[in-house]
């Protein structure tokens, strides 16, 4: 079972997130927050399940539509853990940009 860990700037995405929800009136925005956890939990047993993209990283789909994210990650296999590394809206043009001093591994 692989190690997952949450880079930092996760906590930005999910309040951009859960902005969005509020100004849209989404009722329970809790249950999309949680459904979005349970889909990255899938790495765990399957950290090779999202679609290829550049430069060794990742991307899960996660759920569609309206409810629909993209989680950007990078697995390394030599020490069988996932890095999530940025999450979005399905709909958003591209992942929110980091400051300088983020690195990803």
């Amino acid at each position: 079972m692989s190690r997952i860990e949450l880079a930092p700037e996760l906590g930005e995405d999910f309040d951009r997130i859960l902005d969005h929800l509020a100004r849209y009136q989404v009722e329970n925005p809790e249950l999309r927050i949680r459904e979005i956890i349970n889909a990255l939990d899938v790495l765990e047993h399957n950290p090779r399940i999202g679609r290829p993209v550049s430069n060794g990283k990742r991307e899960l789909v996660i759920g569609r539509r309206s409810h629909g994210y993209i989680a950007l990650y990078r697995y390394i296999a030599e020490i069988d853990t996932v890095f999530v590394l940025a999450l979005r809206s399905q709909r958003e043009a591209g992942y929110a940009e980091r400051g300088q001093g983020s690195k990803a591994p």
